[in-house]
């Protein structure tokens, strides 16, 4: 079992038991997140839904996120990450949700975000926003990095 399924089951696990639910707002691991949940047997249990929330565009049309919200913000930080994650519980109705943006690579993003470089988010009855830097530009092993990291976030709240 790889990192990221192991991970996804202990999530899985833990939102059963608790009888709440997830939801998923990601970007530049283009719904690898969701697909690990997924992949759970018994998802549709704390499943609710997702969206890859890759451009400007999507985040107007999936999130309802206007230029006005993002006045003072840019993407790929723990300010945007937090209001995508907010934005997607509050359109979607999950307990939690879990966000992503970043820079997978192999270059950087059009904001100076060197590749490698992600912000993850939880929403949900505790907030909570971190970065990550791997130092890669493998596109791959970013993207699954990202992944990891967004449901390590995730199980540091459901405790």
């Amino acid at each position: 079992m790889t990192q990221l399924e192991s991970l996804a089951a202990k999530v899985a696990a833990r939102l059963i038991e608790r009888k709440e639910t997830i939801a998923i707002a990601e970007s530049s691991t283009g719904g690898l997140i969701a697909a690990a949940l997924l992949a759970v047997p018994g998802a549709s249990a704390y499943f609710i839904g997702g969206a890859v929330v890759y451009t400007k565009q999507s985040r107007a049309a999936l999130m309802d996120i206007t230029d006005a919200d993002m006045t003072g913000l840019r993407p790929s930080t723990e300010a945007y990450a937090l209001l995508l994650a907010r934005r997607a519980r509050d359109k979607i109705g999950a307990t939690w949700v879990l966000s992503e943006t970043g820079a997978t690579g192999p270059t950087g993003n059009r904001y100076g975000d060197a590749a490698g470089h992600t912000c993850v988010a939880v929403a949900g009855p505790v907030e909570r926003a971190v970065t990550l830097e791997t130092g890669s530009t493998d596109r791959r092993a970013n993207m699954e990095a990202f992944a990891v990291r967004g449901l390590e976030s995730l199980l540091e709240v459901l405790v």
